[in-house]
């Protein structure tokens, strides 16, 4: 019941999935997987959409072996139970254009922290570097989504359009020869940012927004947000919290999205919110209120 070892429909078999932290596996480690499962007799192997790999139809008799092996290979038995399962994660700033954040290293960072920690539920975790949300982290357990605001240069907006062109939230539009943001429709993508053709947009800096309790399944729900914070420590830190706080007070059986308001979730927010300093902090009123014309877009 306990780590990636998951019984088939044919109950003489199991499936076995590996810890591949953010679905980053090297060349050696590849070439290693598939001569592992050759040599236990499988032709094949599955890829998941938690960015890992599973080696099917493997008889209890020799997962011993087989765990030895894939340790050797530097692929690990992952996990699948009630703990932090493989922790996932876009391209982000080694290869997306979109990307605001640095994904793949914050995932491996979080994952040798807290990957396969028991739990009383299944914990999974999603970064995704930007707001279009590839690695759906709002259907996750603890979402992670790199964020940045835009700022524009006072005074040098030339009313060009190209950033209300590019905003697909529809949240720009052009006044009195300049660009004014409509704040409720931003989801602070940073595309206006990186299209301004004459650099006037500036980004007032990376941020982490957080969400807690989303699910996917057969009903699912978005998870939560909890709150945003600029730094990557900061941002670990929360996300080490909010799993303490699961494993000390959910209740097993039942899906952390079905407990949130049993757990007191504001409460724990608010309780949270108020150890983060000022300064690493992201607050939605403060944060807003400077998105006005003249100082921002």
């Amino acid at each position: 019941m306990k780590g990636g070892v998951i019984t088939e429909r044919d109950t003489e078999y199991c499936t076995i999935r590996l810890r591949i932290p953010a679905g980053v596996v090297s060349l050696r480690q590849l070439r290693g997987i598939a001569d592992v499962a050759e040599s236990y007799g499988v032709d094949s192997v599955h890829l998941t959409t938690r960015q890992t790999i599973e080696i099917p139809h493997m008889p209890p008799s020799r997962l011993d072996s087989l765990s030895g092996d894939l340790l050797a290979n530097g692929t690990p038995v992952g996990s699948e139970r009630d703990e932090v399962v493989n922790v996932i994660a876009c391209p982000g700033l080694e290869r997306c254009i979109f990307a605001n954040i640095d994904s793949i290293t914050l995932a491996k960072e979080i994952d040798a922290r807290l990957f396969g920690k028991e739990m009383p539920v299944k914990m999974r975790i999603s970064i995704s570097g930007c707001p279009n949300a590839c690695t759906s982290p709002m259907l996750n357990e603890i979402g992670i989504i790199g964020q940045i605001r835009p700022v524009r240069v006072p005074g040098m907006c030339t009313g060009c359009g190209t950033c209300m062109e590019f905003c697909k939230e529809e949240a720009i539009a052009i006044r009195q020869g300049a660009s004014v943001l409509d704040p409720s429709r931003c989801v602070e993508c940073g595309t206006c940012i990186r299209s301004c053709p004459y650099d006037l947009l500036k980004a007032s800096g990376e941020h982490y927004l957080i969400t807690v309790g989303g699910r996917r399944g057969r009903h699912p729900k978005l998870g939560r947000e909890f709150l945003a914070v600029k730094s990557r420590e900061s941002v670990i830190a929360v996300v080490e919290k909010i799993v303490t706080w699961v494993y000390r007070r959910a209740w097993s059986g039942r899906l952390l999205s079905d407990q949130m308001d049993e757990l007191q979730f504001e409460k724990f927010r608010e309780e949270i919110r108020e150890i983060i300093p000022n300064e690493d902090r992201i607050d939605e009123e403060s944060g807003r209120s400077d998105v006005s014309a003249g100082t921002s877009i």
